[in-house]
């Protein structure tokens, strides 16, 4: 499993939401230019944190994004889920239920499970507070 830029870029957003002042909205210009990520890119991944409803937007002059909610209420894996889809190392273990014809006689799938609640277990327990609180 790889984060695309996508993801990292989709996470910082966040975190640097969490970390503005939680009263305003921020625009896109501003974390465009503190996180050094292009409009075009940030307005595609901003998009689909607000379709999920883990950010709100507001238009106008005054305009821009806020989290919904307080940073600890964020986990790294529902940001990343939101933006990447699955967190699975292959494909097979992308649904709730494995559809793969060779599941009950493939002997690397214990190394896949394995490697799929793991990851599960570190994205699920790191909130943005704590990535804040840890910088």
């Amino acid at each position: 499993m790889k984060i695309s830029t996508k993801g990292r870029y989709g996470l910082r957003i966040m975190i640097d939401l969490a970390v503005t002042d939680p009263e305003n909205y921020v625009s896109i210009k501003s974390i465009a230019t503190r996180q050094q990520i292009s409009e075009k890119y940030l307005e595609q991944i901003i998009s689909s944190l607000n379709k999920a409803g883990l950010v709100k937007s507001i238009r106008g002059a005054q305009g821009g994004y806020k989290l919904t909610r307080a940073p600890s209420d964020y986990t790294v894996g529902q940001i990343l889920r939101v933006i990447e889809g699955s967190l699975a190392p292959v494909d097979c273990l992308s649904d709730d239920v494995n559809k793969c014809p060779r599941c009950e006689d493939c002997v690397s799938l214990y190394v896949w499970e394995k490697i799929f609640a793991a990851v599960n277990e570190v994205v699920d327990t790191i909130t943005l507070q704590e990535l804040i609180d840890h910088s």
